[in-house]
């Protein structure tokens, strides 16, 4: 019987018995294994992406300010050359249209976008698959 590196015994030397008994206690552990990394990576993408979106609203929100003033003074500005009304009218108007031309954007972006898949743990699994079945055609 050759030994292994690991002490273990070579799988070429072990009866069928034997590799059915091991692998009865390695699938379970492997499949615990692979649920935790996925865990693990679900909420590393989920923390990852609270942040993001925690920052994204901060942002929002001075853009927004930022968008008050602008508008003020444009509505300001015109109304040196229109009735103030009016000058408030068309400002609002532009407003309304950008907002729904970049809403409409967000949109498609949201739409197109992928889940949050355990990119990792799914390739692990696969290439243990993949190792899985050389074993077994050798």
């Amino acid at each position: 019987m050759t030994i292994r590196e690991q002490g273990q015994p070579d799988p070429a030397d072990a009866s069928v018995r034997e590799l059915v008994e091991r692998l009865s206690t390695q699938v379970p552990a492997l499949v615990r294994d692979e649920m935790a990394l996925a865990t693990a990576e679900l909420k590393r993408k989920g923390t990852q992406a609270g942040i993001g979106v925690g920052i994204g609203g901060v942002g929002a929100v001075v853009a927004l300010l930022g968008l008050g003033v602008l508008a003020a003074a444009a509505v300001l500005g015109l109304a040196t050359v229109l009735s103030a009304w009016l000058a408030a009218l068309i400002i609002g108007v532009i407003l309304l249209v950008l907002a729904g031309i970049i809403s409409a954007f967000g949109i498609t972006q949201v739409r197109n976008s992928a889940p949050p898949v355990p990119e990792q743990a799914m390739q692990s699994t696969k290439r243990d698959i993949q190792t899985v079945k050389e074993s077994v055609h050798r």
